[in-house]
């Protein structure tokens, strides 16, 4: 190759890549927002608002949290997957992503796709999800809870985030493996479903670890299983899922960060900067040990490999029980 050559390929890929240095360079110029898929007072949103507080002080800009609920979720994240791809718009979304996307392209109506619409960007908190009932219901753990509603007249009911969300599927693939009838109770976000719990309008449900932690603590709600591979050292009692027979319900919680797709690389770099140092603050990591979250902040391919990984599992289950948003 010619050194003209190669000078003029140099030139036209620097060219090529002003747009999105140009925009590194200045970004933020402007208020960043975090957009929480559900109603505030849940896990979510609590987390949203502690990466938002840490980014703020340290980005030079505001950044704020925005939420948007409904549809399990599909209705925030919609909003990112539609967004400018230029860093402002983010979503802050947990394990119910891939399950409602599954659902809903199960039903072919899904507005976007994880692969397609969004760019991973961290995995800000490793969050367990907390399997709960009502302290009416006489049961300590899962396999109590299967014996009682086997022996129940009529169906109890069990709540979810909404139709498609992670507890629908919880609760439909626990009908299928245990062989028990429950009704399906949707809710639009997941502190309106503690609080039906509480009061025992719904009698099974189940939450991240830090919206549940104090109730379970105050024995205002029982706690059954963890949904996670291991106990919560906050709540070393309550065994998980694989321990009491059912393994296929086996997932590990998360809260992480998304952008639209073809935000620019750059951009993507730095903001994945930004939500790692937030995640090692000290004040950030003492308020996530306090309920029970685990914070990361983790590169943008780990996250990613996790995702799919999830992803691929929870679609097989969704499949297996035709689980479909209403």
């Amino acid at each position: 190759m010619t050194i003209e050559r190669r000078s003029l390929l140099l030139a036209a890929g620097t060219i090529l890549a002003a747009p999105g240095l140009a925009l590194a360079q200045e970004f933020p110029s402007r208020p960043i927002r975090i957009v929480v898929p559900f109603p505030a007072g849940g896990t979510t949103d609590l987390l949203a608002r502690l990466f938002a507080q840490r980014m703020t002080e340290t980005m030079g800009q505001s950044v704020v949290v925005e939420n948007r609920g409904g549809g399990g979720g599909s209705i925030g994240a919609d909003v990112v997957a539609k967004a400018a791809p230029d860093g402002y718009s983010l979503l802050f979304h947990n394990i119910t992503f891939p399950t409602t996307t599954a659902a809903m392209t199960l039903a072919g109506r899904a507005p976007h796709d994880i692969g397609r619409d969004f760019a991973p960007l961290s995995l800000g908190a490793n969050v367990p999800l907390i399997i709960l009932a009502n302290p009416g219901v006489p049961a300590t753990d899962l396999k109590g809870f299967v014996d009682w509603a086997k022996a129940q007249p009529s169906p109890p009911f069990y709540g979810s985030t909404g139709p498609g969300s992670f507890m629908n599927m919880v609760g439909e693939v626990l009908k299928r493996d245990a062989g028990i009838r429950m009704e399906h109770v949707p809710f639009r976000g997941a502190a309106p479903l503690v609080q039906e719990l509480i009061a025992g309008r719904v009698q099974f449900g189940g939450d991240q670890i830090s919206t549940c932690l104090q109730h379970v603590r105050a024995r205002t709600l029982n706690g059954l299983a963890n949904v996670a591979s291991r106990r919560a050292a906050v709540l070393p009692d309550v065994p998980t899922v694989r321990e009491q027979g059912f393994p296929s319900l086996e997932l590990e919680g998360w809260n992480g960060f998304f952008a639209p797709a073809r935000t620019p690389a750059p951009v993507l770099a730095r903001l994945n900067r930004e939500i790692a140092a937030a995640a090692r603050h000290p004040d950030f990591v003492r308020r996530c040990e306090e309920v029970g979250a685990e914070p990361v902040g983790s590169d943008a391919d780990s996250f990613g490999t996790m995702v799919r990984a999830q992803a691929a599992k929870i679609r097989d289950l969704v499949v297996s029980v035709n689980l479909r948003p209403e």
